[in-house]
């Protein structure tokens, strides 16, 4: 049996998706405080996690161009915080933990994206990946940034994103030979000329030329991760991802999400095991199988079906609040509603061959899973089980583990009770020892060295 990677999804609001804040096991007095982030950092990094990944996105639910009282007074994905400035703080009160920052291709450089990563980079001793998106809240993110009239198409928003990582991938990788640096106070040479090169790229959307102001850090490229499960998606991942983030809903489901993400990368000159795919997983454990349930079904109460509809409206520009809840939801695009702000989400409800499900159907749905993956609910005992019998059947990789009621003490309970039994079945390394050495975060996920492996073809903007 292979080890599987562990980490936690979290994001920088109240809530993580539909609200839980109003419960009193939730993070509503803590999300915003530093100290909080602190202490969960430090309990993922003595119970041997491997990663904490924070989704993100500048925009926020909206509706026909405005933003629904919902999101405001239930703090729907409302207010929301930049996690990256949170990493160096998590790094220096941790030894080994890796964080995962979203950051989008739409309205940021290049330039100042291979900066910020490259910084962290040092920072945390090549503990840093990238979650690459081509747009969230795609509708709201465009007016706060003054760019209305301009949306771009799914597929032409991943045009983009190609250009966007090449530009990164020549700042990261070519600019600097890797003995550029000297720092040599007896000759007065900090780097040797010659050995630092500009980076030259004249493309459709990016323009950059210069060399790259930060020098190589432990990885040089932080590891790339990518949430797209649509079939442009997989194509970008093929080409580019290292670690490929799905929400597994069923295990045949996930096993095709695998297969066909090994085949992209095969068909793209990479070895099909080279790509990690790693799912969200909610666990809610429960002294027995009953007392599991019952915390399931209080924890699901909070979800409500109106806060559900303004949320999947958000992500995806469709408002199915328009539409009769018995219509098959492929109404809406007949509707002429937009899809093209979430084509991954609605590509989860519609699948070929399968019975398209009704409006109400997809809504309920989406309440009681909305962003979330597996749900295993459950003893300690139970959810290993469960654990184990998903990576045999799916081939998966690695699991990220959704908070439940908000704040980190379902990280703890799982840390304490479920991943004792995943390391006793080998699906966990041994917890490290004080002397063991820090690997970077893709020696520790991915599996190689620290470095990128830049072998497969690419397009890369070359150095002059």
């Amino acid at each position: 049996m292979k080890h599987i990677s562990l980490g936690v999804f979290e994001m920088l609001n109240p809530n993580n998706g539909l609200p839980t804040w109003t419960h009193p096991n939730a993070k509503a007095k803590s999300w915003d405080q530093m100290g909080y982030w602190v202490r969960t950092a430090k309990l993922l990094d003595d119970a041997g996690f491997d990663f904490l990944f924070f989704a993100d996105t500048y925009g926020f639910p909206s509706v026909a161009g405005s933003v629904p009282d919902e999101v405001l007074r239930h703090g729907i994905q409302f207010p929301g915080l930049d996690p990256m400035l949170l990493i160096s703080a998590l790094a220096q009160a941790t030894s080994r933990l890796g964080f995962v920052v979203t950051s989008p291709t739409t309205v940021e450089h290049p330039y100042a994206t291979a900066r910020r990563f490259a910084s962290l980079d040092h920072y945390t001793g090549g503990r840093i990946g990238w979650n690459v998106v081509t747009g969230s809240s795609q509708t709201t993110t465009d007016r706060l940034f003054g760019l209305e009239g301009q949306q771009a198409t799914h597929d032409e928003r991943y045009a983009r994103a190609e250009e966007f990582l090449q530009v990164c991938s020549a700042l990261w990788e070519t600019s600097w030979e890797q003995d550029a640096e000297q720092r040599d106070q007896v000759t007065g040479t900090y780097a040797n000329p010659e050995k630092v090169h500009d980076v030259s790229h004249d493309g459709a959307f990016y323009r950059c030329r210069g060399p790259f102001a930060v020098a190589p850090g432990p990885q040089r490229t932080p590891v790339l991760f990518q949430a797209g499960t649509s079939s442009r998606g997989r194509a970008f991942a093929a080409a580019h991802a290292e670690a490929v983030f799905i929400q597994g809903q069923t295990a045949s489901q996930a096993a095709d999400q695998v297969a066909a993400i090994r085949k992209s990368a095969g068909q793209a000159g990479r070895a099909p095991e080279s790509i990690r795919v790693i799912s969200g997983m909610t666990v809610v454990l429960g002294a027995s199988r009953a007392h599991a349930q019952a915390r399931r079904e209080e924890m699901e109460a909070l979800y409500d079906p109106a806060d559900a509809a303004v949320l999947f409206a958000g992500m995806t520009g469709i408002d199915l609040r328009r539409l009769e809840s018995s219509a098959p939801v492929t109404e809406a695009v007949a509707a002429g509603l937009d899809s093209q702000q979430g084509q991954t989400l609605i590509d989860r409800y519609v699948r070929p061959g399968a019975p398209v499900p009704t409006i109400g159907e997809v809504l309920d749905r989406f309440r009681l899973q909305a962003l979330r993956g597996f749900q295993l609910t459950g003893t300690a005992e139970e959810v290993a089980h469960q654990i184990e019998e998903l990576v045999a059947a799916t081939d998966i990789d690695g699991f990220m583990l959704e908070p439940t009621f908000g704040d980190s003490a379902v990280f703890a309970e799982f840390a304490e009770t479920v991943a004792p039994l995943l390391r006793q079945r080998g699906l966990l390394p041994a917890l490290p020892t004080q002397d063991s050495p820090v690997p970077t975060l893709r020696e520790r996920v991915i599996g190689s060295g620290p470095h990128r492996s830049l072998a497969t073809p690419s397009k890369e903007t070359g150095h002059s």
